[in-house]
Formats: C-alpha cells, structure tokens, sequence
C-alpha cells in the first residue's frame, strides 16, 4: 500500500471519530456479555435488541439487562434470590455504573453480614447459602467497576467477591480444596470441589472460565449441576481470568494447550480421578480456548464449546468500520505506526468523555495485559481456530443460542470444520433459552451438556481398546 493509499485508509477507516464512535454506541467489543445488536446505536446507551422478545426489559440499557438476566438465572443454583435482585434493581438509575456499583456493594455488604451472624451461632447452611449470594453481588458489583468514578477500586471489588466465595467454598460437603496447579514457572490457581471425602476415582469436570466471568459464574454454569451427577469438578483461573489476572499479571493467550495440557497432568496424579472419565466445558470466550487445547491435548473423553468459537477478533472487528483491522495488520511497519497512532489516540480522546466507551474498553483490554486497542487487534490474529481445527478429534458438544450477539453463526461454523464427533445444539428463545451462554436456561443447558458427556463417556467405555 502506497503513501497516498494510507491517507486515504486513515481518513476512511480509521478516523477517529468513526471508529470511535461506533465502540461507544454498543457494538459488540471482545465479547462484551449483553444481547445488543453488533451495530452502532444512536446517542445514549445502546437499546435493546428488538429481535429477542423472551424476556421483559427492567433495563434499557443492554448490559445492565443482560447481567441482570445473569443474576436471574444464578438464583437456579442459590448464588441470588429473585427478590434480592427486582429490590436492587428498583434502586438502580438505568446505565448509571455508580448507581449499579454502590446498589450491588451495598447489597453484597448486606448479605455478608447475614452469612457472618448465622456463622457464629453455628447455622452452617445458612451461612454457606448467604456467602454465595454475597460473592454473586459482589461480582455484579465488580463487573461494572470501569464504569464508574472510582475505576481503580476493581481489585478491592474482585478481591470481596472472591472472599465470600472461598468462606462459601470452605462450607461446602466436602469443603472445596483450594489448588495451586504447575503452569509454566508459577502455578493456576483454583478449586477442586468433590462429590465425596473419599479417593474413588470418578468423572472429572474441568471448567474454563471466558473473558470476565468469576468463580460464582463457573459454580453456576456447571459445577453445582456436576456434583449433583456424580462429577468432581475443577474451577481454575487460567491467564487472563480472576486471580490469575489480578493477584498475578497473568494474561491471556491463543495457544491454551499451553494451559489445559498441564491441568491434565496435575489432574491424572490424584487418586480420585477416573483418567478416561474427564470432560471440558468452556463458557463464552472459551468456545475458543476449549477447542483450541482440544486439537493438541487429547485426553478428555468429551467437551462442550459455550458458543462455538473459530475467530476471537470479530467481536473486535464489529466495533470499527469495515476492513480497519485487515488494513491494520497488512500495513507495512511503517504505515502501521501511523494506523496504531491514529487508532489510539482516538481511543485516548473519545474514552475521556464517553463512560460506556471507557467501561467497555477498559474491561476488554485488561486481560490482554498493558496493551493498547491497536496492540491487541494485532493479537488477535492469532486467536482462530482455522489451522488446527482439522486435529480435533475430541467429542465436541457446540451450543448455538439463539440471539448470540459476539460471535454469531460461528457455533455452526464450528461444527461444520470438525472432522471429529460432534453436536451442534440450538438453544431457542421459545425455550426461554437464548442469548450468549444461555443465561436465564441453567437447568436446560445443564441437562443438555451433562446428558452428552455421559453418553461419551460411556461410548468410549464401550469402545475396546487395542
């Protein structure tokens, strides 16, 4: 590309205000967990999207709704209560972040405080049941943290979250036991919760967390319906994902095998697994990662990908004008200085007044390290399926919401690329199930996937070995 091109391109491409503008509005920016439409939004926060009617909007704005959909799901495993929920959002000024924040913080307060009374007159289960719903409002609370006035405090806020969650952790029956799992020169860390106290080998279950989901979601999403069937289950933070992020500056990156291979090996020295019983289950962006590991670790008996996942980066390419990210990675060394440039410092100016620019974009870029937009645009690149996907030979479950708003028709994209067994199951607004991962189906999805591992699980223990 010649001289006068890039002026051209940087003009229509990447001006500023263009590409800037377009993230503010709402576009679906790293996954952002919401059900919005991929395109801009008029002035305001972004509305909601008008195709997906299973639901009754108590927010206008679309992430404070979808969270919400979030809390209102959780309460099927207790980490909420419905009227806890429709109280505080009474309470909420609609795309307000302080109003969201200090309303969740104090209700987390709130119930820690229930949880803490029962503790010391020795009522355990209330107390266990008290501590997960405060770790749940303390992670509603934290999610919105970059929004705010005080965007700093997301650590403090992230630590509180994670405190109710270990006081929850340690009640359970058997208490969670806290793990530190060998990763390069440092450790993972996370919980191991069993069904039993005993060493009987039994099923696995392996959960990989997404972009921003805390150790409440992972209980949530799976672990609780895991225990119930007889699975023992592994919650981890890998790089990029809660303590990892946050207590380490581990951050994340495209080649998980590098991440789940060394989980299998920690995993097969412990008494109480059955080697040929372990199954992955990745939530949002881990519809990558899952798959990812999967072409080079094959030790699991089967996986679910929660969406399907084979290009991180067009979640990312939806917030900016058509082609900037192919121009941005095709440019020579010199044209790209002048794009990253451009790119920046129209984030730097319009973050300055636009709040739903800055939560969005703060959020998106921390767990990629201390990285501009246009460093980790580049980094994406890497962040597809398209070259290992034909090594996958694992049994892959790939659920396909309807009304997925990151990465839509990439479940069916998945599933088509496979060579392997495979499943692709849609999950419908007329079931009440759509929408990214599901949030309001817990006991559908539940069934769903719970019912696919077993049936591989037993498959493979049909299959005579050589």
């Amino acid at each position: 590309m010649m001289g006068k091109d890039v002026g051209i391109m940087l003009q229509s491409l990447v001006n500023r205000r263009a590409a800037i503008t377009t993230m503010a509005g709402g576009a679906a920016v790293a996954a952002t967990r919401s059900g919005r439409e991929a395109h801009a939004q008029t002035a305001g926060a972004p509305a909601p999207n008008p195709v997906i009617a299973s639901w009754p909007h108590v927010f206008q704005h679309t992430d404070f709704q979808f969270q919400f959909l979030l809390g209102l799901g959780s309460t099927y495993e207790q980490a909420a209560d419905v009227g806890e929920l429709f109280a505080a959002a009474s309470q909420i000024t609609d795309g307000d972040y302080d109003s969201w924040y200090d309303t969740f913080v104090a209700l987390g307060e709130r119930v820690q405080r229930i949880a803490e009374s029962s503790a010391v007159v020795g009522n355990s289960i209330s107390a266990r049941e008290a501590w997960l719903r405060a770790s749940g409002y303390y992670g509603q609370a934290y999610f919105f943290t970059y929004g705010t006035t005080q965007p700093d405090r997301i650590v403090a806020t992230w630590e509180r979250h994670r405190a109710c969650f270990d006081q929850f952790a340690a009640l359970l029956q058997p208490a969670a036991e806290p793990v530190a799992i060998p990763y390069e020169n440092t450790t993972l860390p996370g919980y191991a919760l069993r069904v039993d106290a005993t060493d009987a080998p039994r099923p696995w279950l392996v959960m990989n967390n997404g972009s921003d989901g805390t150790a409440t979601d992972m209980w949530v999403q799976g672990a609780a319906a895991g225990l119930r069937r007889g699975y023992n289950v592994l919650i981890f933070d890998g790089p990029g994902q809660g303590a990892a992020l946050w207590r380490q500056q581990l951050y994340f990156r495209p080649d998980w095998e590098a991440v789940i291979t060394p989980i299998v090996d920690w995993l097969l020295e412990r008494p109480d697994v059955d080697s040929d019983k372990l199954v992955l289950l990745g939530v949002s962006q881990a519809g990558y990662w899952v798959p990812r590991a999967l072409a080079f670790e094959q030790r699991f008996a089967a996986a679910v990908a929660d969406p399907g996942v084979m290009d991180v980066a067009t979640s990312w390419a939806a917030m900016m004008p058509p082609g900037t990210m192919e121009e941005l990675l095709q440019a020579s060394d010199a044209e790209r200085t002048q794009i990253v440039t451009e790119l920046n410092e129209g984030v730097e100016q319009e973050m300055a007044h636009d709040v739903h620019l800055r939560f969005t974009a703060r959020l998106r870029l921390a767990p990629y390290g201390p990285k501009t937009l246009a460093d980790v645009v580049v980094d994406l690149a890497a962040y597809n399926l398209n070259d290992v996907v034909g090594q996958i030979t694992t049994p892959l479950l790939i659920a396909d919401p309807e009304g997925e708003a990151f990465w839509p028709g990439q479940s069916q994209q998945l599933y088509d690329a496979l060579p392997g067994p495979k499943l692709l199951v849609p999950f419908t607004a007329a079931e009440g199930a759509d929408l990214h991962c599901e949030p309001k189906a817990n006991s559908l999805r539940a069934q769903r996937f719970f019912d696919w591992f077993d049936q591989m699980i037993h498959a493979s223990a049909a299959t005579p070995t050589m």
